[in-house]
């Protein structure tokens, strides 16, 4: 069923198959790893605006700085850019009379704002510029968030991905182990931490500044003012493009609200794509708690000739509340697979740097070096049904797409290279030596400053079984808050995974 408001918005609300709400193509598109390169481009991104920048997160903090480090004497350049964000916008629309610049945040940060005494002076600032908004998005479902992370300059020019420009987000692909550019607004330090998002140009980013229009409606956001086609994108000069003339898929999921269909694209796509794939899956994601893509895992670990998963992801999820639901449902869910993987075909690994666990925020997949997606959705309940999310995914199997695979491939092995100290040029040839990813890593050990270390199952109490098994801090519908066993809670209740968690629960008792 078509939108009403297409003809005048350019936003249709159906997907043209399931999994997918648009594909559109892409004059040229690139990963960006890790926010240090992010910011940097997005800095150069934003002084190439021309009419609008819409910048749509769950956090947005001010106070941060786009380019860490930088000696004092250069902010006193004529040609500097301010490195603080809160001072940047405003410097943008000072020098570009005909800027906009919109900016929407998930709505639960007007409580944190009473811990950012700056940022509200930022605001403040920034009152009397009507051409600069900012917004709290409050239209979600009972427990959701706002988690898309999108950014949209002009027409043609946009990112989806994992980094939100807020505080401890900047490092660099080395993380060291000790850096002192990683600090906290107020000068407390912060561990080292791993991110990604994609650059876009041409149609595709029209699509991805169609749903975010959108979004900025549906949260209540200001009449937003028509944006004409630029003579050129804001695509980074510096910039190399990864894929070019490639065609992009984009996914959502959405809680149902109001008048709010619900939409769990996203969840498709993964079941989908898990089930496509031949020979590997590698992922990163800052959980790994679902019920859903454990299901579909555990389908394609009980086949004769399954396919390699491997999965890179935080040593414990970041803050207390979080580790009480994600950490220990990921041990159940772990733990459960394991009775489904006999063949050994299931690795979760940990980066570190030194003796420090590097923090994965990233959300990728990598299909076979055929499907690469990339975008705000991890691998845990909410992301598939309850909170806002957008993925965007290149398949090269598509017609038109063939050219795109080799360019899928290098990301790995350049990912691979990241998180073992290792040169991209030695992974192909390692990979082909050992025949796989966990045994490559196994192979080369734990003697260079960055690794990857097999994830270790803890043991749990019977408290936090009991938490972790009810889902009640990971759910993925809004009932699932009030009725966390209505429906067999993590596991289900006619699912592979409740069966084989029963077979296990059994033989703990005997």
């Amino acid at each position: 069923m078509r939108d009403p408001e297409e003809s005048e918005t350019g936003y249709d609300d159906a997907s043209v198959e399931p999994g997918v709400w648009r594909y559109a193509r892409a004059s040229r598109a690139s990963v960006v790893v890790d926010a240090a390169d992010y910011f940097r481009l997005m800095r150069k991104a934003m002084c190439e605006a021309k009419q609008r920048a819409l910048l749509i997160g769950w956090d947005f903090d001010t106070r941060i700085h786009l380019a860490p480090g930088r000696r004092w004497w250069q902010k006193f350049r004529s040609k500097e850019t301010p490195s603080r964000l809160g001072s940047f916008i405003l410097w943008l629309t000072r020098h570009n009379r005909d800027l906009e610049i919109r900016i929407l945040r998930w709505g639960y940060g007007a409580i944190k704002f009473m811990g950012r005494g700056s940022m509200a002076l930022d605001l403040l600032r920034w009152w009397p510029h009507r051409r600069i908004d900012f917004e709290f998005d409050t239209a979600h479902p009972t427990g959701a968030s706002h988690h898309q992370k999108i950014a949209i300059i002009d027409d043609d020019f946009a990112v989806c991905g994992g980094i939100d420009m807020t505080t401890h987000r900047w490092d660099t692909r080395e993380h060291k182990e000790h850096d002192p550019r990683r600090r906290r607004p107020r000068g407390m330090k912060y561990g080292p931490w791993h991110d990604a998002t994609m650059m876009i140009e041409g149609d595709a980013a029209r699509a991805l500044r169609h749903l975010g229009e959108d979004r900025w409606r549906r949260a209540g956001g200001p009449e937003l003012d028509p944006v004409e086609p630029a003579e050129r994108s804001a695509w980074p000069d510096e910039l190399e493009p990864q894929f070019e003339d490639v065609e992009i898929g984009i996914a959502r999921t959405r809680g149902e609200f109001d008048d709010t269909t619900e939409i769990s694209e996203i969840a498709e796509l993964f079941e989908r794509q898990i089930a496509e794939a031949k020979h590997f899956i590698y992922a990163e994601s800052q959980y790994f708690a679902s019920r859903r893509i454990a299901e579909a895992l555990c389908k394609r670990l009980s086949e004769d000739d399954p396919p390699e998963i491997f999965i890179v992801h935080p040593a414990h999820a970041d803050g207390w509340l979080e580790q009480q639901a994600m950490d220990h449902a990921r041990v159940e869910l772990v733990r459960t697979l394991g009775a489904c993987d006999d063949k050994g075909r299931f690795n979760l690994y940990v980066a570190y740097t030194g003796e420090t666990p590097i923090y994965t925020h990233a959300k990728i997949m990598i299909v076979d070096d055929e499907i690469l997606r990339i975008g705000s959705a991890n691998m845990n309940n909410r992301s598939l049904g309850l909170d806002s999310e957008c993925d965007v995914f290149i398949d090269s199997r598509r017609k038109g797409n063939g050219h795109a695979a080799a360019g899928i491939a290098r990301l790995r092995h350049s990912l691979l290279a990241e998180h073992c100290g290792l040169e991209i040029e030695e992974v192909p040839g390692m990979l082909a030596r050992y025949g796989s990813m966990a045994e490559m890593v196994e192979r080369i050990g734990t003697g260079r400053g960055r690794t990857l270390r097999r994830y270790e199952l803890p043991e749990l109490n019977g408290v936090q079984e009991a938490v972790a098994e009810s889902g009640l801090l990971d759910p993925e519908r809004p009932e699932d808050l009030f009725e966390p066993f209505a429906k067999g809670g993590l596991f289900g209740n006619d699912s592979r995974l409740h069966a084989l968690r029963k077979r296990i629960t059994e033989r703990k008792r005997n």
